[in-house]
């Protein structure tokens, strides 16, 4: 069964990967992006390419009247949706709690963890049957570090991706009697640009071959259990958090 669905933060890694797995399945997707517009765009010729409906959509998560605007545009573009990805998230260069300044922390909550409630809180806005949805799955995607810590590295992002983890859980009771699914997934390290942007290019590949799978892990595999998670497949399903980290 095909579906539509709005993936956040979907012109690079994990959302990325997401958006054209779904495409390879004739889904229709939303593809948000913040600033990268030619990577949005591409993402979306290879969705079409595969089958798939795509419209790349402009907005930055952490603003509520741009997150609105988001999800409008994806319903007028793509129709009513069945599921969102929340996805959209940053990191900062690596530093232990007592070195980082208010705006590094404020930046780092309002995008990955006000940024996942204001799109959380719209997804339940246009599923919800109450309010004249059809129902559908939410996954919101958490990090590892929420469970770890991140100590002398992320505190902050941590601490961001815990209260993801708390969102899961309160959500999916709320939306439970809609007929509306809320799941996470807690990717570990996973080969993408997120380490660049944080200063680290190489984090993944040297503290993967740590795990006990000896490697980091691909966007693809983070993926698919998204998509499971999306699909009819998980349909007795809500309030898990899933970890996709190779063991650790």
């Amino acid at each position: 069964m095909t579906k539509t669905i709005l993936v956040t933060g979907a012109s690079r890694g994990i959302g990325r990967a997401t958006a054209l797995l779904a495409g390879e399945r004739g889904w229709s997707v939303g593809v948000n992006y913040v600033a990268q517009a030619a990577a949005a765009a591409e993402a979306v010729s290879q969705i079409e390419g595969a089958g798939g409906r795509a419209v790349a959509l402009q907005g930055d998560v952490s603003v509520d009247s741009e997150v609105v605007a988001l999800f409008d545009a994806a319903e007028r573009a793509l129709g009513p949706l069945d599921g969102v990805v929340v996805n959209a998230g940053i990191t900062a260069p690596s530093l232990p709690l007592m070195d980082m300044d208010a705006e590094r922390l404020r930046r780092t909550f309002m995008v990955n963890a006000i940024g996942a409630y204001l799109c959380a809180r719209e997804a339940a806005r246009r599923l919800a049957p109450s309010r004249g949805g059809r129902g559908g799955s939410i996954v919101l995607v958490s990090s590892i570090a929420a469970r770890l810590g991140s100590p002398f590295e992320f505190v902050d992002y941590a601490g961001a991706k815990a209260s993801v983890d708390t969102l899961t859980i309160g959500l999916s009771k709320e939306l439970g009697p809609e007929g509306v699914r809320v799941n996470a997934v807690r990717p570990g390290l996973i080969e993408t640009d997120i380490h660049a942007s944080g200063g680290d290019p190489d984090r993944a590949m040297r503290l993967g071959a740590t795990t006990p799978f000896g490697r980091p892990g691909r966007p693809d595999e983070v993926a698919q259990a998204i998509l499971w998670l999306l699909d009819d497949a998980s349909s007795y399903t809500s309030g898990a958090i899933l970890d996709v980290a190779g063991g650790r």
